[in-house]
C-alpha cells in the first residue's frame, strides 16, 4: 500500500495532522513504559539503587539515536528517519518483555536502550512540524505536535493495571505487561508515519538536493553560539531537572506505601502538565518571545522542586509538585526550541536540532543516574533541592542574551 505524494503548495495542515496522530499513538507507548521502567528494573535487580538506570537507559538510547536519525533526515527526509525511530522502539519493547521474563537486568536495560529510540523519533517530530512553518507561527506549529502527545502520554501510565492483567494472561511478569502496549503503539506509529507523512516536510534543499546540508556533530557545532547555545543549554537543563525528579518519584512513592494505581495516576498528571498546555506555551513563545517564556518556565521549575521536595508522605502534595514540574518543563523546552529554530540558518537547522535533542537526552540520562544515587545517599528532598540549583545558570544566560534573543524571535536569523 502506498499513498501518493501531494502536489502544489505544501500542505502544512496535513503534515501537522499526521504528526499529531502519530504522537497520540506513540505517546501511549512512551507513557506506558515510563511508568514501569524504574519499577521493573528494581524488581529484576532486587535493589532500589538500580532503579534510576531505567531512565538512564531510556534517555541514553534516545541520545545515541538522535544524530543518526537527524543525519538520515538530512539525506533522505523526515519520513524514513521517523519511521525507523518508531520501529526500533517497538523492537526495544519486545526486548524489555524478554528480559523481564528471563529476570535478566542486562536484557531489560538493553531493551530500554532500544525503547528510548522512540523518544528520539517523538522529539524530532516537533521539529518536523516547523520545517515548512512560517516564522510567525513557529511556536504554534511546534506546540501543536507536542500537545498531541497528551492523550497517549496521559493514558499510557494508567495502563499499568490493564498491563499487569495482560501480562498474567500472556504469561509474562506483571510489570512487563505495559511494555506489550508499547510494542503495539510504536509499531502502529511507525506504519502511520511511513504511509501518510507525505509529502516529506523537510525542505529538499536541507536534504542536500541542491547543495549538501550540514550533517553530524562537527558541522553543527559552529552554529551553536549566542541564542542558539542558550536555547540548547536551557533545554538540556530543564530536561535534567524534570527527569531526575520524575524518574525517582515512583520509587519514593512506593517506598512510602503508595499503590501502583496512585503512582500511575501521579505520573499521568505529571505528563499532562508536560503536554496539555503546550499550545499555550507555543502562543506565549510567539506573543511574549521565547526569552520571557523560558524565564517563566524556570520560575515554575523552582516552585515544583520546592513543593515535591517537601511533600514527605503526602500523595496530594507530591502530585501537585509533579504537575508543576511538567508545566515548567513544557514552557522552557517549547520556548527554547522556538528560539533555536529561529536563530539558526535553515541549511544547518536539522543538524543543530539533532545536537539539541542529543544534549537533551544526555542531560536526562545524567539526571536519572545522579538522581538515583542522590536518593539512595541523601533522600528525595535533597534531590529536589539539588535539581533546583540547576535553574540559576539558565536564568543568568537568558537575561544576559535577552536583547539578542528578542531580536531573533521576531523572524529569521
Amino acid at each position: 500500500m502506498s499513498v501518493p505524494e501531494a502536489s502544489g503548495p505544501f500542505p502544512q495542515r496535513r503534515t501537522l495532522g499526521v504528526l499529531s496522530a502519530v504522537q497520540v499513538v506513540g505517546g501511549i507507548g512512551n507513557g506506558a513504559g515510563l511508568a514501569i521502567g524504574a519499577l521493573l528494573v528494581k524488581d529484576v535487580s532486587g535493589s532500589s539503587g538500580w532503579a534510576g538506570t531505567a531512565t538512564v537507559a531510556l534517555t541514553l538510547g534516545s541520545a545515541l539515536a538522535t544524530l543518526p536519525l537527524a543525519s538520515l533526515a538530512v539525506a533522505r527526509g523526515r519520513r524514513p528517519a521517523l519511521t525507523l525511530g518508531w520501529l526500533v522502539g517497538a523492537a526495544g519493547a519486545a526486548v524489555v518483555v524478554l528480559g523481564a521474563a528471563r529476570v535478566s537486568l542486562l536484557i531489560v536495560l538493553l531493551g530500554l536502550l532500544l525503547f528510548g529510540v522512540s523518544t528520539a523519533a517523538s522529539l524530532q517530530s516537533r521539529f518536523a512540524a516547523v520545517d515548512r512553518a512560517e516564522a510567525r507561527s513557529t511556536g504554534r506549529s511546534l506546540s501543536l505536535v507536542v500537545w498531541a502527545m497528551t492523550v497517549g502520554a496521559v493514558a499510557g501510565p494508567n495502563l499499568t493495571g490493564p498491563g499487569a492483567a495482560l501480562g498474567r494472561a500472556t504469561g509474562v511478569p506483571e510489570l512487563a505487561g505495559p511494555a506489550l502496549f508499547s510494542l503495539a503503539a510504536f509499531a502502529v506509529a511507525g506504519v502511520l508515519t511511513m504511509l501518510f507523512l507525505r509529502p516529506d516536510p523537510l525542505p529538499p534543499a536541507a536534504r542536500g538536493d541542491d547543495s549538501p546540508a550540514p550533517r553530524g556533530l562537527r558541522s553543527a557545532l559552529p552554529h551553536l553560539h549566542g541564542p542558539a547555545a542558550t536555547a540548547v543549554y536551557a533545554i538540556g537543563t530543564a530536561h535534567a531537572v524534570m527527569v531526575s525528579v520524575m524518574a525517582l518519584t515512583p520509587v519514593h512513592m512506593q517506598d512510602h506505601g503508595a499503590a501502583l494505581e496512585i503512582i500511575g495516576l501521579t505520573i499521568s498528571l505529571h505528563i499532562a502538565g508536560m503536554y496539555a498546555l503546550s499550545p499555550v506555551m507555543g502562543w506565549l513563545s510567539d506573543r511574549w518571545g521565547p526569552a520571557r517564556t523560558i524565564l517563566a518556565g524556570q520560575l515554575v521549575l523552582v516552585a515544583a522542586v520546592a513543593v515535591a521536595g517537601t511533600s514527605g508522605r503526602s500523595e496530594v502534595q507530591i502530585t501537585i509538585g509533579l504537575v508543576l514540574l511538567g508545566l515548567g518543563w513544557s514552557a522552557t523546552v517549547i520556548a527554547a526550541a522556538v528560539l533555536l529554530t529561529r536563530s539558526v540558518d535553515p541549511a544547518a537547522r536539522t543538524a543543530v536540532q539533532g545536537v539539541s535533542d542529543m544534549t537533551m537526552s544526555l542531560a536526562g540520562a545524567a539526571g536519572g543516574l545522579i538522581g538515583g544515587l542522590v536518593v539512595a545517599w541523601q533522600g528525595y528532598g535533597v534531590l529536589n533541592a539539588a535539581a533546583g540549583l540547576l535553574v540559576v545558570p539558565v536564568v543568568v544566560l537568558v537575561l544576559a542574551g535577552r536583547r539578542t534573543a528578542e531580536q531573533v524571535s521576531a523572524g529569521a536569523p
